[in-house]
């Protein structure tokens, strides 16, 4: 295998210990890079690791250090962190097993492949692989990775497995802070069948290789033209057919009706179902005494 192990170690569970690689499973996708540059020179700004009263200092003399007090740091030096004792750093013990929808989809991270170490791995590896997917289930544990320790979730991937790196609790925000004010109101039926037949005539398989970042693409014809303008401005007026809010408000059944019959056609009206209503006045306040 070409790539280099991302981390080396072994799964635990109970008493059996299996020598696995996990791979990183992502890359970046293309993007466009812009350089902050000083204009009336062209020349790209830089910037420099300065200390207050001593200016510029070389790489060697930096090291990290863990603010106690206001001015008042404990330094550390790479190799002592690095020194820390921690079992999972080479160990990821499989601690707990739940089903998949258990998870909410916004604990979940980042994915990596999961590959036995070496032949003599293997056998443990299928093993833990295929009591995976009978059970129909995820086994969680912590993992030490990029200076943190991890939740982890492994699951069959295909030949392997696949681990995902989780996200605390106090990390993901609670969606009732931003939910509440949304109505519980049950649809009208008929819209319902509406949008439901219309999304019905939108179901497909995923191709992931069918998306791209069309914005990408924008951004590298926008930087070709800018260079035959020889560095003119290059603004244009264009109307991307995004309803405006507050103007040309439709019917909702209109509307769902109009894209079926054209369901390759965009919406180019803004779609409400009721007259909102005027926000209620507030009582004056009460002068204290």
């Amino acid at each position: 295998m070409a790539a280099r192990a991302y981390w080396q170690g072994q799964i635990r569970l109970a008493l059996v210990s299996i020598p696995v690689e996990i791979y990183t499973a992502t890359k970046s996708g293309a993007q466009i890079s812009f350089h902050q540059i000083h204009e009336p020179s062209g020349k790209r700004i830089k910037y420099e690791k300065v200390a207050p009263g001593i200016g510029e200092v070389p790489a060697d003399e930096i090291v990290k250090g863990y603010e106690v007090e206001k001015g008042e740091y404990v330094l550390l030096e790479q190799d002592e962190i690095d020194a820390v004792k921690l079992e999972s750093k080479k160990t990821l013990e499989l601690t707990q097993f739940v089903d998949a929808d258990e998870i909410d989809v916004l604990y979940y991270e980042r994915p990596y492949f999961v590959v036995p170490a070496d032949d003599l791995a293997e056998e443990a590896f299928i093993v833990l692989r295929e009591a995976l997917k009978r059970t129909r289930k995820v086994g969680l544990g912590q993992l030490a990775l990029r200076g943190r320790e991890y939740v982890v979730s492994l699951k069959p991937c295909g030949r392997g497995m696949v681990l995902e790196t989780l996200r605390y609790a106090d990390e993901v925000n609670k969606a009732q802070g931003y939910f509440r004010d949304i109505p519980d109101d049950a649809p009208d039926p008929e819209l319902l069948g509406l949008a439901e037949t219309l999304i019905e005539k939108k179901v497909s398989k995923f191709v992931p290789g069918q998306f791209h970042d069309r914005y990408v693409d924008a951004l590298r014809d926008l930087i070709e033209r800018k260079k035959k303008a020889k560095g003119k401005k290059i603004i244009e007026e264009t109307d991307d057919g995004a309803p405006t809010r507050g103007s040309n408000v439709v019917d909702l059944m209109a509307a769902l009706k109009k894209s079926l019959e054209k369901p390759g056609a965009k919406a180019s009206a803004a779609v409400k179902t009721k007259p909102a209503k005027a926000p209620a006045k507030r009582a004056p306040a009460k002068k204290r005494a």
